[in-house]
């Protein structure tokens, strides 16, 4: 009976027979050369990205003991004495740190809830979309605000929102009383999180785009010969084709909870809305960089990644039991 030969077997086949007698005979060395010498383009591909990730990821790892030194920058890292957990607990018993913590958690939660789905929708929207020129005109109007710099952005938030700005001369004509928009606590969670939809909905679509266009066309007309509605396709075609897509980047997404964006919080942050606007981010920035206390803020940082480390591996379990989809 003929041997049934799969893509892996046809694969090692051509790999032993390439490697040589020494090959077939296991040796090692002979099949990975083999191998590389087959595939060397595809690994040459990747070389910049894997140089750049060990340049600018694995060796600033080494600076990471300041975390547990009391950093000297004259004595240098390994000239600093070592003092253990001293600064994780200073930053722990803190007066600032449940404030902290909270404000992180409240504005990347309601990120994350508020603007996730709505890339999601939109490139749903744009996929049935039966004018191709009105097609093309929402996706510039909508990725362009993505290259807009933080600073303008927020610069443009200041002009709007300030207490004489663009809409407060709207409510006026409508004898509404000026609102200070940046100067209420309460307001900033929403000017924060909604203004960043706006900004990046339609470029985050992209990607849920390109996995729609990529479905079949025979499934959408099998669908309307059966007389299924545009929102039937949507429920058992689009969204079953986009879910391993999504749970990706949900997973990707959850990862950097404790990550908030440290430009755009630290550039709408004024005295008055300093309670709720203070996130780790701002905070290390002061302390680290403007305070030069140096080991307290890195320990700070330490903490954040570690959270962050955590909440990675357990949504991508969650993931992988629920859905068969993860990272690893």
């Amino acid at each position: 009976m003929a041997k049934h030969i799969t893509p892996k077997n046809a694969q090692a086949a051509v790999l032993a027979a390439s490697a040589g007698p020494e090959g077939r005979s296991g040796g090692g060395r002979a099949r990975f050369a083999a191998y590389m010498k087959r595939y060397w383009v595809l690994y040459a591909l990747i070389l910049p990205a894997f140089v750049y990730t060990v340049i600018f990821s694995y060796l600033p790892m080494y600076g990471v003991q300041i975390s547990f030194r009391e950093y000297n920058p004259i004595d240098g890292i390994w000239g600093s004495p070592w003092v253990g957990w001293k600064f994780f607990n200073q930053f722990f018993e803190s007066a600032q740190f449940w404030d902290l913590l909270k404000n992180t958690l409240a504005l990347s939660l309601y990120s994350l809830a508020a603007g996730f789905p709505f890339p999601i929708l939109f490139a749903l929207l744009l996929n049935y979309l039966v004018f191709p020129h009105f097609r093309k005109f929402s996706q510039m109007v909508t990725y362009a605000p993505h290259f807009i710099s933080t600073v303008v952005l927020c610069g443009m938030i200041t002009i709007f929102l300030q207490q004489d700005g663009v809409l407060n001369h709207i409510l006026g004509v409508f004898q509404i009383l000026p609102v200070g928009f940046l100067s209420t606590p309460s307001y900033f969670k929403h000017i924060y999180v909604w203004t960043g939809i706006l900004q990046n909905m339609g470029f985050d679509s992209i990607i849920y785009i390109s996995v729609l266009t990529s479905v079949s066309p025979e499934l959408h007309e099998a669908a309307c010969v059966d007389g299924a509605s545009k929102l039937q396709r949507v429920l058992h075609i689009d969204l079953p084709e986009l879910m391993p897509t999504v749970m990706i980047l949900l997973i990707m997404n959850a990862g950097s909870i404790m990550s908030v964006g440290f430009e755009k919080a630290y550039l709408l942050q004024n005295d008055v809305n300093l309670q709720v606007s203070e996130i780790i981010s701002t905070y290390v920035y002061k302390v680290g960089l403007q305070g030069a206390q140096f080991s307290y803020s890195s320990a700070i940082g330490l903490f954040n990644n570690i959270i962050n480390l955590i909440i990675l591996v357990i949504v991508n379990q969650v993931s992988s039991r629920v859905s068969d989809t993860s990272l690893w």
